[in-house]
């Protein structure tokens, strides 16, 4: 056990899940475990008594992906449901909006396998079974010893998660040393596997919004909402939807908001749908009856996951506000009586106002009385530091008032510890500190939490030594303040990119469950580079590059980030810097430099593709180019789009205007006949298509290699040639969703007050888009059977599939849009070598699978020339096409 060899040498050990928690109890001086690499095994599910056996390291998604066909799954759900483990929750006695039904993690464990840093290893459970003889007999001196003053500082409330569950021991609460040790923040035992008791998966749902004029008056209707039940009730204010507005955040579930200015969302199960339904409607009926109260019911599961969506996107949409400053936890989770709710928050809003916090968003779990909130404190001068520890002793005193906890959801940590004893006395928090000492008399699981805690604003990430490197940068970082170091800082831990399904972020950890690899991960080390304390060598780092380096760039955390961290674009700032006069790998001049290469084969394609497909010689170049040799290199077209294709004469326009269509790289040099496609489609769409006069490339290549200098000069010549198109406005038709991202966000932000290149982000559309907005009653061809879609990563990221989606549909398909994630070839990354194992976990992850399951006779379209190669690499047998193929065929009256 690595606690045993950390105790051999005198070592403090942290023991962590998903790394998410707020309060600061995953960071410490310590050797850090993570459970979630190895640790995540399902040992045993036991239907009928509705538990399971797990080891910490599983994450709750996935366990709840195992259980589903039990139809069972476990009853809290953080919002970092995605990533959060068993572990994790446990330290943290987690809960989320399901807690209102089901309670605390604490609620849900039944017994816990533990190590303590002296090395007894038992299991523990009800009572104080299990248990030591010497943590028996210490427990329960303590407990009695204590009692009056657990029963008289503990608050009864539904969400108390401060301190340690000393009244899980208490006589009349059926003791239970398990319940006890959830919540402990690995200060006092490592879990090494938990029992858990599970509930029954509801069978139908249905959700209401209820629209109130302030957030106030909201929460004065929780009582009134809680007489009927819901499973979950969550309240969230105006400024939290008006920032997700302005980060384009949950849009479509914004427009389903009822009229108002704060909203109650509360969670009806029933055992039927016409159940769920009567329970809600009885809702609303009370309430409209009581005041004026506006109200939508939702029984549509998409519906309701895109609200739900939009309610767990809160810690991200308030990080960054772009209409003020910064924001930091630090008082994010108190919790209070649900009947006081109203009243406290207006106090803390008073309180708020006094300290000039006045811009705090404030939602959270009303139902169970739990506020979250980010707050704009000033965390890097002295002066607005003390402003911050006074604000939250503050905080502290005024929710004990109202008989309530710090923490109601997110533990204690460091942020929130010092002020234990404002909340539970010196006679509770003697007592803790006596717990401590019993499981571990020598401070060394998680030292400085909960007990003999670290000042409150001591170790800040940012402080008053913060004074980061500013380097200058190619890339603008516009919505960053022009800053490259707030870039790097935008990440606050959710850990979104630790998850295993859902989106594109982030391929390279879910092939390897390395935190290195992770968004997260490359996101600290770019921080650290900058603070110049830990990496000391700036640009020239051969640990941030190594970690970078299985970076897909696929943008994926562009969009699935809930604080847009964008690790594309660092990754090509830093390469560009790392490599500057210096000699690079070899693959980044083979296939960074891949928009010359074709072109020159492409003018003699057979002498070119018997050098490259000849085994033997393939080998040589593969590896002269730093190419995995068992890649198979593309073969390049004999004919180039450019060449043959024919100029419209001067006559006027189709009557839908001209268009200019993009010859990139990839479709012209290599699949020309999607070009062929693409004309054919406008022209019966009424378009007149015409394209560039001379040779272009959008640097794509370079940019992802780091060339930054090369990508720019590459695209000064390119907006020289579409001068003439850019002034006229006419839109420019890309097929290739990697380039098409490059023209919508790279060149703004490379070529930063170009208005060209401005010009040329708003001009560009995808062939569906140019459809839907000006051939809006073009009929498109039918097509028969089904479709099968695997969106670009840039495209997921930037451009969005929804008007791919609408166009497919409108031809009478049954479509099917994968959300199966990277499919590992990521442009030149699944080439290079070293990369070939990592890009084919991420194919074998989500996508071949379900590709596999296709029927022989299902169309697999993939727009991205990387995804069509790595489908043929993979299923040699399966024929991926581009959009504009398969509408071309149909026009043509083929069967596609």
């Amino acid at each position: 056990m690595a606690i045993d060899v950390c105790r051999e040498h005198d070592m403090p050990v942290l023991s962590r899940g998903g790394g998410t928690s707020l309060a600061g109890q995953c960071c410490n001086a310590a050797v850090v475990l993570d459970w979630s690499k190895y640790c995540h095994r399902v040992v045993s599910i036991d239907p009928e008594a509705r538990t399971a056996v797990v080891e910490p390291g599983i994450s709750l998604d996935r366990l709840n992906a195992v259980l589903k066909p039990h139809g069972l799954m476990v009853g809290p759900k953080p919002s970092t449901h995605v990533s959060c483990t068993i572990g994790g929750m446990i330290g943290n006695n987690s809960c989320g909006s399901t807690a209102q039904a089901y309670g605390k993690m604490a609620d849900s464990v039944r017994r816990l396998e533990i190590h303590t840093y002296g090395g007894e290893r038992m299991w523990v459970g009800p009572g104080m079974a299990g248990l030591t003889s010497s943590l028996h007999d210490g427990l329960t001196d303590i407990v009695t010893r204590y009692a009056a003053d657990i029963r008289k500082s503990y608050p009864d409330i539904p969400r108390r998660v401060s301190g340690y569950n000393l009244d899980w021991l208490l006589p009349e609460r059926d003791p239970n040393a398990a319940k006890f040790l959830v919540g402990s923040e690995s200060t006092l035992v490592t879990v090494l596997r938990a029992e858990l008791e599970l509930v029954p998966v509801p069978a139908a749902k249905a959700l209401v919004v209820l629209g109130f004029p302030d957030i106030y008056t909201a929460a004065d209707a929780v009582p009134a909402v809680l007489t009927h039940g819901p499973a979950a009730l969550e309240g969230l204010d105006h400024r939290l939807v008006q920032l997700e507005h302005l980060r384009h955040l949950a849009d479509r579930a914004i427009k389903q908001l009822p009229e108002g200015k704060a909203w109650l969302m509360a969670q009806f199960d029933g055992e039927s749908a016409s159940d769920a339904d009567e329970r809600a409607h009885a809702m609303i009926a009370d309430l409209t009856a009581r005041q004026d109260v506006t109200a939508t019911l939702l029984d549509n599961p998409e519906r309701e996951a895109e609200l739900w969506a939009a309610r767990e996107a809160g810690l991200g949409a308030t990080a960054y506000p772009p209409d003020g400053p910064e924001t930091h936890e630090g008082w994010e989770d108190a919790g209070v009586p649900p009947d006081r709710l109203g009243d406290y928050l207006r106090d803390f809003e008073r309180l708020l106002d006094l300290y000039g916090y006045e811009s705090s968003s404030l939602y959270g779990h009303f139902g169970q009385g739990c506020v979250h909130t980010r707050i704009p404190f000033d965390l890097r001068t002295a002066e607005g530091i003390a402003h911050y520890r006074e604000f939250a002793k503050d905080s502290a005193h005024l929710v004990v008032a109202y008989g309530g906890s710090l923490s109601g959801e997110h533990g204690d940590g460091q942020s929130r510890a010092e002020l234990l004893p404002i909340m539970f006395g010196d006679r509770v928090v003697e007592a803790f500190g006596e717990v401590k000492r019993l499981f571990d008399p020598n401070n060394r699981m998680n030292p400085g939490k909960i007990v003999d805690p670290h000042p409150l604003d001591r170790d800040l990430r940012q402080g008053v030594s913060y004074r980061p490197w500013e380097p200058r940068t190619h890339f603008a970082y516009p919505d960053d303040g022009h800053h490259f170091s707030h870039a790097a800082n935008r990440c606050v831990g959710v850990g979104k990119c630790r998850g295993d399904h859902g989106g594109v972020m982030c391929p390279s950890y879910r092939a390897t469950r390395e935190e290195e690899h992770s968004t997260r991960g490359r996101a600290r080390l770019l921080f650290e580079m900058l603070q110049g304390e830990v990496i000391t060598d700036g640009w020239r780092s051969t640990e941030v590059r190594d970690a970078l380096d299985l970076c897909l760039s696929c943008k994926g955390c562009r969009s699935d980030c809930p604080v847009d961290v964008d690790m594309a674009t660092y990754k090509a700032e830093f390469l560009s810097h790392h490599y500057h006069w210096r000699l690079r790998p070899m693959a980044h001049y083979s296939m960074g430099w891949i928009p010359l290469w074709a072109r020159l084969a492409t003018s003699a394609a057979p002498l070119a593709n018997a050098v490259t497909q000849a085994r033997g010689l393939r080998r040589v170049i593969a590896r002269l180019g730093g190419i995995d040799p068992r890649r198979e290199l593309p073969k390049f077209a004999s004919r180039r789009f450019t060449r043959t294709f024919v100029p419209p004469a001067d006559t006027e326009p189709g009557p839908l205007g001209r268009v200019l269509l993009w010859p990139d790289t990839f479709t012209n040099n290599f699949d020309p006949q999607i070009a062929d496609a693409a004309v054919t489609v406008l022209t019966a769409a009424g378009f007149t298509v015409d394209i560039p006069r001379r040779a272009v490339c959008c640097g794509l290549t370079w940019i992802s290699t780091g060339q930054l200098p090369t990508a720019k000069r590459v695209l000064a010549r390119t907006l020289r040639t579409l001068e003439p198109a850019l002034r006229e406005g006419i839109p420019i038709v890309v097929l290739e969703p990697s380039c098409a991202a490059v023209f919508r966000s790279d060149v703004p932000e490379l070529l930063d007050g170009d208005e060209d290149a401005r010009r040329l982000a708003g001009q560009t559309r995808t062939l569906a888009e140019l459809l839907a907005e000006r051939a809006p009653q073009w009929s498109p061809p039918q097509v028969l059977g089904s479709v099968v879609v695997q969106p670009h990563c840039h495209q997921h990221a930037i451009l969005g599939s929804e008007p791919d989606r609408d166009l497919l549909c409108s031809t009478g398909a049954e479509v099917d849009l994968l959300d199966a994630g990277c499919c590992g070839l990521a442009g030149n990354f699944g080439f290079e070598r070293g990369h070939y194992d990592v890009s084919i976990a991420c194919a074998q992850d989500q996508l071949i699978p379900a590709l596999r399951e296709a029927s022989p006779d299902t169309a697999i379209l993939a727009d991205g020339f990387s995804c069509r190669t790595q489908i043929r690499h993979l299923l040699p047998e399966v024929r991926p096409r581009h959009t504009a193929e398969l509408l071309a065929q149909a026009l043509q009256g083929g069967i596609p």
